[in-house]
């Protein structure tokens, strides 16, 4: 499921959840509807790419992803994971469940 709100006046985020709900991806803020609804017309192509997927680990050991446009322009980000095995495991499962959506007609 892609959870779309609006944020403020005119700006506009997406969250990318699980089948039960948990957030896999926490977009950027777009500044309108319509850009929104291009990066998220874009997913399934990005997801394709392995080099799209920036890893990081933050300044308290956390392990975390980034996930850019071809251009490298950051999308979203996703949680914090304690291993570098459950970042990765999250990549896999954000990567099937785009594939899912797309699937179901919900990308």
């Amino acid at each position: 499921m892609i959870e779309i709100k609006k944020e403020g006046d005119n700006t506009f985020r997406f969250t990318l959840k699980t089948i039960d709900g948990y957030p896999l991806l926490k977009s950027i803020d777009y500044p309108s509807r319509k850009r929104l609804d291009a990066i998220v017309s874009q997913l399934q192509t990005l997801a394709e790419d392995h080099m799209v997927f920036e890893r990081q680990t933050n300044h308290q050991g956390k392990f975390l992803f980034q996930l850019r446009d071809l251009n490298g322009k950051a999308i979203g980000q996703s949680q914090l994971y304690n291993s570098e095995a459950g970042m990765e495991n999250g990549i896999k499962n954000l990567k099937n469940r785009i594939a899912s959506l797309k699937n179901t007609k919900g990308l």
